[in-house]
């Protein structure tokens, strides 16, 4: 299923894993909490994507991650696409309950550094819902192909070895394009596992 702000793989589960689209509107300086011992990075204007995951086992783990990252913290206005999450969560049958409020957020993760800026609008959610964790493989997948770069080795996935999660972007279609064919294998394949 793809709509505007929404590309979905699957139906069955609460949680799965994502891909936020973010597109920065001007450039900014940023340190990643403590990455790279508080660095700044110069983040320029343009198109960037956070491979995540969300694999609770109860509530609804998926929903729940998706609204805490369009959210910003100390009463700071959400990301506009905040309230279109809440309702494609509530509309699905999967979710058992559609009473969501978005919390005080706490900066923790690199992204939530990222998403925290006026600058960063979340632009277009991809959601596969499924069990596994496919963050390993959907990194791989998109550091291998031109429309992508890395803005510093391991940034976003501070609990892997040889991955990034956090990446520059150049063209969003051909990317949602080539992800169209690339989750529907990795699922089948993982299925017969």
């Amino acid at each position: 299923m793809s709509g505007s702000q929404f590309t979905i793989f699957g139906n069955k589960y609460t949680m799965g894993s994502y891909i936020l689209f973010i597109r920065i509107s001007s450039s900014f300086q940023l340190a990643f909490g403590r990455f790279q011992k508080s660095r700044l990075f110069s983040i320029p204007d343009g198109d960037y994507l956070y491979i995540g995951s969300a694999l609770g086992k109860t509530g609804d783990p998926l929903a729940r991650r998706l609204i805490r990252h369009a959210s910003r913290s100390n009463g700071k206005p959400p990301h506009k696409i905040q309230s279109e999450i809440i309702k494609l969560f509530s509309k699905n049958d999967a979710v058992k309950s559609c009473a969501f409020i978005a919390s005080e957020k706490k900066l923790h993760w690199h992204i939530d550094y990222f998403l925290e800026h006026s600058e960063a609008e979340i632009t277009h959610v991809l959601i596969m819902r499924h069990p596994e964790k496919l963050e390993h493989h959907l990194s791989e997948f998109l550091a291998s192909i031109r429309e992508t770069s890395l803005i510093a080795p391991r940034l976003g996935a501070q609990d892997t070895r040889n991955s990034s999660h956090i990446l520059r972007l150049t063209d969003q279609k051909k990317t949602l394009e080539q992800l169209g064919q690339f989750i529907p294998a990795l699922t089948a394949k993982l299925e017969k596992q």
